[in-house]
């Protein structure tokens, strides 16, 4: 299943995108308004319910709808940092024996289709592709062997930084959390769609030319290691997201450096997943 979050007439909703990719069934009004959104319905691990409805007609079209970030407003964004040995040696650290971790906030997020603003600070705003996983089943201290049993679902994810803001200090926090610079979509996929250890390619384009491309294979820290790491350090709740890091080919580090600039076009996919896409405007 496919499922979104969106925006429509005015209100938030959550749904399931339809077989066809064209149509969305509103799971809100076909639950009878029992869940406010996609995070209450995996909190109440009703996800099951969903299914009964994928042979349903589309409550409207796909395209007719504001997607907001998967999880609007999960409790927790961890991010993974310097996860493949080519964004590692392009940056010129060293690999570390822990995952390294940092957090977004979630007004730092934007949907697919939404536009990225580049903010007035700095024009060094960069992209970086990645494979978010959403929790559905909480836990504390899960074992690598139970990780996958967490998982609900996989969505594409552009963890976009100001660089210049990230590098002020060794805190990266500044440059990842500027107001609507991450993209979180287009929907997720749920975890029966892609069996555990699934290998899955991740590309990155920009103005249609691919700038990034690895697979799961090539990650140092894998999905396990990464829910066991951040499972111990607080409780995973349900629709908590961690992001799972970004291959090399960051503009950051080309000569010359390639920045995102106001009318620039950003595609993020997964194969197993979908396209995330996004514009860039200049904040006014």
């Amino acid at each position: 299943m496919k499922l979104v979050s969106f925006e429509r007439q005015g209100k938030n909703g959550f749904g399931l995108v339809t077989a066809d990719g064209q149509g969305v069934i509103d799971l809100g009004a076909a639950l009878g308004k029992r869940y406010a959104d996609l995070q209450s319905l995996l909190q109440a691990d009703a996800i099951e319910e969903a299914r009964q409805f994928l042979t349903r007609e589309a409550d409207f079209a796909f395209a007719d709808a504001k997607l907001l970030p998967v999880i609007p407003n999960p409790s927790k964004i961890w991010c993974v940092g310097l996860n493949y040995g080519e964004h590692v040696r392009e940056t010129g650290r060293e690999v570390t024996e822990q995952p390294v971790f940092f957090l977004r906030v979630a007004d730092s997020q934007v949907g697919h289709g939404e536009a990225i603003p580049r903010p007035p600070e700095s024009v060094t705003l960069d992209y970086e592709g990645e494979i978010a996983i959403i929790i559905g089943k909480p836990g504390r201290r899960i074992s690598e062997a139970d990780a996958w049993d967490h998982i609900a679902g996989y969505a594409c994810y552009n963890d976009a930084s100001v660089r210049q803001w990230q590098m002020h200090t060794q805190q990266w926090c500044p440059g990842k959390n500027f107001w609507r610079t991450g993209a979180f979509g287009p929907w997720m996929v749920t975890a029966d769609e892609i069996p555990a250890g699934t290998v899955m390619t991740l590309t990155t384009r920009l103005n249609g030319v691919e700038v990034q491309r690895a697979t799961t294979e090539m990650m140092l820290h894998d999905i396990p290691r990464q829910i066991a790491y951040a499972s111990t350090v607080a409780p995973l709740q349900a629709g908590d997201v961690i992001v799972t890091g970004t291959p090399g080919g960051i503009g950051a580090k080309r000569t010359p450096p390639l920045w995102m600039k106001a009318g620039d076009v950003v595609e993020v996919e997964v194969d197993r997943i979908g396209v995330l896409r996004n514009s860039i405007v200049d904040e006014r």
